[in-house]
């Protein structure tokens, strides 16, 4: 995050090198909660990422959770009428293709700030925060959890899982990860 920024990794430039983090897809289907691991490609294509969560032709609820390079999270939810979408951190975009992908999804425009930068620029949100709302995890909530830029994506990813009730699915999905 702001704060915690690794440097400047591209992920334009090197997409042929594998992100740190990890995505997860998450399944609510007759009160129960199942998470499991999306492939490595969901951290740097938005599109991928749909179609892992589209192919799982779920009667309840499903959405994404993206950790990308443990530098900001996604969260993306497939619906008929178009993706929901919420960025953790927009200034990701400017060295991140699925962070600008994000962007360009939510029709905003890549912040205008030099690479060199973003270390001294404070990270914002984007997207809609009430994208779990209906799953019990209201937009006050949410936008609290994504202002929390002194933790690591997978901290505020796990506060979403616990607030949500599938924290232990969650932890479970995560030991599973080769890291």
């Amino acid at each position: 995050m702001g704060a915690q920024r690794a440097g400047n990794k591209s992920a334009s430039s090197n997409q042929s090198e594998e992100l740190e983090g990890f995505g997860v897809a998450v399944v609510r289907e007759e009160g129960r909660w199942t998470v499991k691991a999306l492939t490595p490609d969901a951290l740097t294509s938005l599109s991928a990422a749909e179609t892992q969560l589209r192919e799982l032709r779920s009667s309840g609820a499903v959405f994404g959770l993206l950790d990308v390079d443990d530098e900001f999270f996604i969260v993306l939810r497939p619906a008929p009428s178009g993706t929901q979408l919420l960025i953790s951190d927009a200034t990701a975009a400017i060295d991140y293709d699925i962070a600008a992908d994000v962007l360009d999804a939510l029709h905003i425009e890549i912040p205008d700030i030099d690479p060199d930068d973003l270390d001294d620029v404070e990270p914002w949100e984007e997207g809609d925060l009430s994208v779990l709302a209906d799953l019990g995890l209201p937009e006050p909530v949410l936008a609290v959890i994504a202002a929390e830029t002194d933790l690591y994506p997978d901290e505020q990813l796990g506060m979403i899982a616990q607030r949500l009730g599938f924290a232990s699915e969650f932890g479970a999905a995560l030991d599973k990860l080769p890291r």
